[in-house]
């Protein structure tokens, strides 16, 4: 078990440290990492070819739920190794995170802004009367408004880090980073 060290062994990192950055030490490295929240609870484990990217997308899919991680780097890449050890973690674990099963999407993909549009928003974007260019604009706004609501919150747990969504996605009700 030497190539896969387990869970409990791997110290918690901050996700966003007193200088208000994610982990910069992991950019364009490649491991595994598990997702914690405020109570140290896993809600996530996943393995990428940059971590750090992969922390940034997850921060703003899932911010409620990115307080703490667990990271395994590996110099060689090997995808077998990587699936292997995220195995082991969920083993460990006694239970498969929610974000490895039922709310994989909310973790991998990126936000469908329609799914969080108020009744009023969700009225106006159907009305009949509305051609393509204005629900384009209709889905601009939602998004916008959610994107504000991220960011307004991750501002407030302390986070200086440059998150710039895609603007283009925003024209397809998708939120995204850059």
């Amino acid at each position: 078990m030497s190539d896969h060290p387990s869970l409990a062994s791997l110290e918690f990192i901050s996700y966003i440290n007193d200088a208000g950055q994610l982990p910069e030490e992991l950019q364009g490295k490649v491991g595994v990492y598990a997702i914690f929240d405020d109570q140290k609870i896993l809600h996530f484990i996943g393995f990428s070819r940059d971590v750090f990217l992969s922390l940034r997308q997850h921060l703003v899919r899932q911010p409620d739920r990115c307080y703490w991680l667990k990271v395994r780097t590996v110099d060689r890449p090997s995808r077998t190794i990587l699936q292997e050890t995220r195995d082991a973690w969920i083993a460990e674990n006694g239970s498969t995170p929610t974000g490895n099963s039922t709310d994989e999407a909310k973790w991998n993909q990126a936000i469908n802004v329609k799914e969080l549009m108020t009744p009023e928003e969700q009225a106006n974007y159907a009305d009949p009367y509305h051609d393509e260019v204005a629900q384009t604009k209709i889905l601009k706004n939602v998004a916008r408004r959610i994107e504000a609501g991220i960011l307004e919150g991750l501002r407030s747990r302390g986070i200086k880090a440059d998150l710039r969504f895609n603007p283009k996605l925003k024209e397809e009700g998708l939120l995204d980073l850059k």
